[in-house]
């Protein structure tokens, strides 16, 4: 089950760094989602807009479980419970149920966030973990796989919000 994540340009998270290390950049992945979702009500947060029920709150739940796992646990840290079974479904990260809150999602994932922030502000570029699929991993590696997930879902979150009401590109542009 690989675990992967969405973000993008927005605004700079910004991290610490130890002095005299070879510490990692001074900025994470920032949070895409609040421009993407800028004016939408609930119910068209909340649409399903693919056949396994993808939505805007399912793209930022998505990275809510992968930000843990690939900073967090490979780096040996608890993560705290997720808010889906991906054994018993695995896209379940991938959409919001009608129990859960947009807000909760949102919040889900600033925790999700801090917590990676702060694996990230601890360690060096060149420190290893271990992935979830059992491989060496240093933070250098996870930080470029979660720049690339991020984009790439991104992307995703862009051409649901342009099929839900028209609207592309993540800055007003009038």
């Amino acid at each position: 089950m690989a675990r992967t994540s969405p973000s993008s340009a927005s605004s700079p998270r910004p991290t610490t760094a130890r002095s005299g290390s070879r510490s990692p950049p001074t900025t994470a992945p920032p949070d895409a989602a609040p421009p993407r979702a800028d004016g939408l009500d609930d119910e068209q947060l909340r649409r399903p807009m693919t056949p396994s029920g993808t939505n805007l709150p399912g793209l930022v739940k998505h990275p809510g479980g992968a930000e843990p796992g690939w900073f967090c646990e490979a780096f040996g840290r608890g993560t705290g419970p997720l808010p889906f079974d991906l054994e018993a479904d695995e896209t379940s990260d991938m959409r919001v149920e009608p129990h859960e809150s947009t807000e909760d999602v949102l919040a889900y994932y600033a925790r999700a966030r801090a917590a990676a922030d702060q694996v990230i502000g601890e360690l060096d570029l060149d420190d290893l973990g271990k992935a979830w699929f059992g491989d060496a991993v240093s933070l250098r590696r996870v930080l470029i796989h979660m720049v690339t997930e991020t984009t790439r879902h991104a992307g995703h979150m862009d051409i649901l919000r342009e099929l839900l009401d028209g609207a592309a590109g993540d800055h007003n542009r009038g």
